[in-house]
């Protein structure tokens, strides 16, 4: 099914790309969360009237990902987690407990915009990646420190 695209959405693209995708994903996702358009003469049209409008949402929310980004680059994410004598932890630090900690400090940040390329399982320095918008990434190190 041929869709515009009323919003970016990472991984499928642009505000006003024209992009198939399946009919139940267009059906159940994006015509519900107003994301997408179906392609037609109708809906270009209307797309091309509220072009402006949806862009300046994407412009605010492009500065809302930026200064998310500059507040968490403020903060410095520390965990004291149990270890053994080799510096293992007993178990590892999940995206939820990067979130809960971002959110304890007022900071939102969803899910999906985090990338955990390794687990967490050890004492030390760790690198993950924030990109709360289309092309902005952000490392942020973690720290983990042994009780």
């Amino acid at each position: 099914m041929k869709v515009i695209l009323t919003t970016t959405i990472k991984k499928l693209g642009k505000i006003g790309d024209k992009v198939s995708v399946k009919p139940g994903y267009a059906r159940n996702f994006l015509f519900p969360n107003n994301m997408a358009l179906r392609e037609n003469k109708k809906n270009s049209e209307h797309y091309e009237n509220i072009k402006e409008e949806i862009k300046k949402i994407e412009e605010n929310k492009l500065n809302d990902a930026k200064k998310l980004v500059e507040e968490i680059k403020k903060i410095k994410i520390v965990f004291n987690k149990e270890a053994d004598e080799k510096d293992q932890l007993y178990g590892s630090i999940s995206k939820k407990e990067i979130i809960d900690y971002l959110s304890d400090n007022k900071i939102k940040v969803k899910s999906d915009d985090m990338l955990i390329k390794s687990q967490i399982k050890s004492v030390g320095e760790h690198i993950i990646q924030i990109s709360p918008y289309e092309g902005i990434i952000q490392d942020i190190i973690i720290i983990v420190k042994k009780n």
